[in-house]
């Protein structure tokens, strides 16, 4: 057993274990919240084990909820941290054939904590924090590491390795394949010579599985750091043709004089270049799959080999894949059409607001910054040094001019429809003024832009003479050029453009 190392749990999961454990129970910290906290990385969630049963459990934790077969009980504490609302408690258990690749045939209750270690996938997360034996009036509680499978060493060599057989333990849960790849991508972990191999040889074992759990490690996947890395794994070990085979298609796959990678190459360093800039999961997964189309619009080869219609083809084949996988119609939808739009002309001598209006109104307001980091990724993974040029920049204060446009009267909670119908205005000229009149206020105290303010506040402007509107409604306007000017100058500012 390796040194043990300082470990220090929160308060919520260390009071679950201390009540366990003062009932006569024991109460490990295990899995995947004991790696993090050994490689000083935040935990997602806390998973504690026992010897308890589950009714045992509920019987110390009245709150608690048990809706599964597994042994796992659910304990709610206090805390604010969503990571520690629930702390799972699971009684030690063994498990029998996984005939399905999937759940085991049935799952017994153990009495030891080596036995249930023995059941998971790598030793990285078989490793438990319990104690290793009451407290008494004259002794304190002392805790330990128990790792019988070297799981700390394995943590400090950065490997990935399975417990037991590797054939063995891909043989009990395809998805384990996937999940080897995620935490070497997510940890920067290499895997273990044995258990590399062992991937390559059972691959197509993930054809039992269904595509949803598939699709659940591909999202986990493309949100760590080194996404690309996980992704050519996929490929290095024949598991991407149960994956996502349709991109594959582009291994190997020359471009034109605009590239200096391949398909498959451009494809995973613009996933690279999305992941390093922290984008979402629509983003990474519409950078990696922006170019998919590509393999079925090639036409000649060379420097002057051409692609038309590959946005159109690509998001097409996009829908099928993510639907294919078990995504839900708003993601599809929304990766589908940054995919769809991504070839859009950035061009400051051809592209005018009008223009950006017309792209706004097709893809949406709300997708038009992860269109252009989508775009920032294909140039990126084109091998093009700067992402974001000055025309791509251009573009960008554009858009933004486009989407922010605050100054507009549409904003106002009064129209002069209802000015007509309220407070009985006649069409023209005076109604007008009385509006950038008012526009000009709300523009100085946006608190003043309330339905029943504004409308108190018409009366009283109708009240004045033509010529005293007249010289509001000047001022007004200059007032609102003022700030069209000011607000240009920011985001100009912003984007580094003239």
């Amino acid at each position: 057993m390796a040194a043990q190392q300082e470990i220090n749990i929160p308060k919520e999961v260390a009071e679950v274990m201390h009540q366990l454990t003062e009932a006569g129970f024991e109460a490990y910290a295990v899995g995947g919240c004991i790696r993090d906290l050994l490689l000083k990385r935040e935990p997602k969630d806390w998973d504690v084990t026992t010897n308890a049963k589950p009714e045992e459990i509920q019987g110390l934790f009245p709150d608690a909820f048990y809706e599964n077969q597994f042994g796992t009980v659910g304990v709610k504490t206090e805390s604010d941290d969503p990571a520690l609302k629930v702390v799972e408690v699971t009684t030690y258990r063994t498990e029998g054939k996984y005939t399905d690749r999937r759940h085991p045939d049935s799952v017994q209750f153990a009495e030891k904590l080596e036995d249930d270690l023995a059941r998971r996938d790598f030793t990285v997360n078989a490793i438990a924090f319990g104690a290793k034996r009451q407290a008494t009036s004259d002794k304190a509680q002392e805790y330990e590491i128990v790792d019988p499978y070297g799981g700390q060493e394995d943590l400090k060599a950065k490997v990935i390795r399975t417990v037991g057989e590797p054939a063995v333990r891909f043989g009990e849960d395809a998805l384990r394949l996937i999940r080897a790849v995620r935490f070497a991508a997510d940890l920067e972990f290499t895997i273990e010579d044995g258990t590399s191999k062992a991937l390559e040889a059972n691959a197509d074992l993930l054809a039992e599985i269904t595509p949803e759990r598939i699709g659940d490690e591909l999202k986990k996947l493309l949100m760590t750091d080194r996404a690309d890395y996980g992704i050519e794994l996929l490929r290095e070990y024949r598991l991407m043709r149960h994956v996502l085979p349709e991109l594959e298609e582009g291994w190997g796959m020359g471009q034109n004089k605009h590239h200096i990678y391949t398909v498959w190459e451009h494809n995973v360093r613009s996933l690279k270049y999305a992941a390093e800039k922290g984008y979402s999961l629509e983003v990474r997964m519409a950078s990696l799959l922006h170019d998919v189309g590509k393999s079925r619009t090639k036409q000649g080869e060379g420097p002057n080999s051409t692609f038309y219609g590959h946005e159109v083809v690509g998001a097409k084949m996009a829908k099928i894949m993510l639907r294919r996988l078990g995504y839900g119609n708003d993601f599809t939808d929304y990766v589908t059409t940054l995919i769809r739009a991504h070839m859009f002309n950035y061009d400051p001598e051809v592209v005018t607001d009008a223009s950006v209006r017309r792209l706004v109104a097709k893809v949406g307001a709300e997708k038009m910054r992860d269109l252009v980091a989508v775009r920032e990724a294909d140039r990126i993974g084109s091998g093009v040094p700067k992402a974001v040029p000055y025309r791509l920049r251009h573009f960008m204060y554009r858009v933004e001019k486009v989407l922010t446009e605050p100054t507009s009267r549409k904003q106002m909670r009064v129209a002069g429809d209802e000015l007509i119908k309220e407070l009985g205005f006649e069409p023209g000229p005076r109604m007008g003024a009385i509006l950038d009149a008012m526009f000009e206020e709300i523009i100085d105290d946006p608190e003043k832009n309330d339905r029943k303010t504004l409308l108190k506040r018409a009366k009283e402007l109708n009240a004045l003479s033509d010529e005293d509107l007249s010289l509001l409604r000047r001022a007004a306007k200059e007032k609102y050029e003022a700030v069209l000017a000011e607000e240009d100058d920011e985001i100009k500012s912003k984007y580094r453009v003239q």
